[in-house]
């Protein structure tokens, strides 16, 4: 069974930066695929960014797209993300999530995800 921890969240505000962490832990390790979402009270679960564990690919919301950066450290089983020029609206519970299945595109959908972890608050001020 496969563990994702989140850390990294925090108060911040608007144009400031923040980096978000999931450690990826258990054995088999079968996660092929890592996620980031986010969600507000009482709405849906949306997507941010994806990456694979090679890092060869990576897929951005268009919100959060040239502001937020996804990377991965193999070695420690990691996944970052890089969050800069924040706004408001970018405030949430972010989630990471992980894919058990191997695919041949990056997945925006939530229920294509098997493994999450417990959530970090994120809350931009104006």
């Amino acid at each position: 069974q496969v563990q994702l921890e989140e850390s990294g969240g925090g108060l911040v505000q608007a144009g400031g930066s923040l980096r978000l962490s999931c450690r990826a832990s258990g054995h088999p390790f079968n996660v092929y695929e890592m996620g980031w979402f986010r969600q507000l009270p009482g709405k849906e679960r949306e997507f941010v960014a994806a990456i694979d564990w090679s890092a060869s690919n990576t897929y951005y919301a268009h919100s959060v797209r040239g502001r937020f950066t996804i990377s991965v450290d193999n070695a420690e089983k990691t996944v970052y993300l890089q969050m800069n020029s924040l706004k408001p609206e970018d405030t949430a519970v972010y989630y990471c999530a992980g894919d058990r299945r191997q695919r041949a595109v990056l997945q925006i959908l939530p229920t294509s995800y098997y493994y999450w972890g417990q959530g970090t608050q994120v809350t931009v001020s104006s």
